[in-house]
């Protein structure tokens, strides 16, 4: 299947099968439009399966990463739905996020500057997060009177921040620095803006590099052990490992041991 999008930018770099979605609306600080989460959705589910696609990063152009949904396209749209039609968008929101946590392929954010709103849940969804120094973020949701708990944000950001700094983060919509970001563990790392889109690539490329098919179930099992009991979790694991040892990637990962060469994986 060949991603050719209409609201964002997409570059596969065959060399390395690490592929760029760029956010592309730098006059509107790269807000998203019904369109465009559409076509998230439908690009990460793309995505998952793609030939020759083993790795993805997420960034944005201009001065921001993603100021969330777009006030003058979006909002006064929705004034005029009822409450089925309301369902709809904010189910189409759920799932651009559900299909970044289900895509196969890793995840890397270059967080290049404001991120905010969808931009601060899609950052949450993401599998690794890098941000420039300037990359402040918010959970804006309840500055304009809706709940924190959007686009499925009460179940991820507390997964990675814990329970008391997320609620915090999304009862007060309150934007924190990238530097408080990265010490409560919301951002992996934190760069130099011109080191940002390197940084993340080179992360990329090195997952893109491993074994793609242990990762991906190393990213199911996250998002499934998330709600199961101990006993539960370890028999998940025991079952997969076992089906991972299976994998030619295993056997490849001994050879190039015992060979002192580098794993080639498939």
């Amino acid at each position: 299947m060949t991603i050719q999008p209409k609201t964002f930018l997409y570059h596969l770099d065959e060399a390395t099968s690490v592929a760029t979605i760029t956010l592309n609306r730098p006059d509107r600080l790269n807000a998203l439009t019904f369109e465009s989460y559409a076509e998230l959705r439908d690009t990460f589910r793309a995505l998952s399966s793609e030939t020759g696609v083993r790795a993805i990063v997420l960034t944005g152009s201009g001065r921001a990463f993603c100021s969330g949904g777009d006030v003058e396209d979006i909002i006064g749209a929705l004034f005029e739905r009822d409450y089925q039609g309301l369902l709809e968008f904010t189910r189409l929101t759920c799932d651009l996020i559900l299909s970044m946590r289900q895509c196969g392929r890793p995840i890397v954010a270059a967080l290049n500057g404001t991120v905010a709103g969808a931009g601060a849940v899609m950052t949450t969804a993401a599998d690794i997060r890098v941000a420039a120094e300037n990359a402040k973020i918010a959970f804006l949701f309840t500055k304009v009177g809706l709940a924190g708990a959007d686009m499925g944000a009460a179940w991820l950001l507390p997964r990675i921040v814990g329970l008391g700094r997320a609620t915090e983060l999304l009862m007060t919509g309150d934007f924190i620095s990238a530097e408080q970001a990265e010490r409560i563990g919301l951002y992996n790392r934190v760069v130099a803006p011109d080191q940002l889109l390197s940084t993340a690539r080179d992360l990329a490329v090195k997952l893109a590099s491993g074994p793609s098919f242990a990762l991906e179930i190393t990213k199911d099992a996250l998002n499934r052990e998330a709600h199961m009991d101990l006993v539960t979790a370890f028999e998940n694991e025991a079952q997969v490992q076992a089906v991972c040892m299976q994998h030619p990637n295993f056997r490849e990962a001994y050879e190039a041991f015992v060979a002192k060469r580098t794993a080639r994986f498939v």
